[in-house]
């Protein structure tokens, strides 16, 4: 199962970028940013905001996901 906040987390800081840049960058607060981090799921407005910041496609874990269960039921 995907925990979108750990791999939000997990980017920003393999990207290098701080709580407090990526904050400024979706205008939270960094309490705010600290909650996505504990979410397992995220509103997909909010996450294609992120994805876009970030540039990386956090939706892509949820088609993997998705691809591999529907090849699991297929085989």
């Amino acid at each position: 199962m995907v925990h979108i906040g750990n791999l939000i987390r997990q980017t920003l800081k393999e990207r290098g970028y701080t709580v407090v840049w990526f904050a400024a960058q979706l205008a939270y607060t960094r309490v705010n940013v600290y909650k996505i981090f504990e979410k397992k799921s995220l509103d997909a407005d909010l996450l294609m905001r992120i994805s876009v910041i970030l540039g990386t496609n956090f939706f892509k874990p949820y088609s993997d996901e998705f691809e591999s269960s529907q090849s699991a039921e297929q085989g």
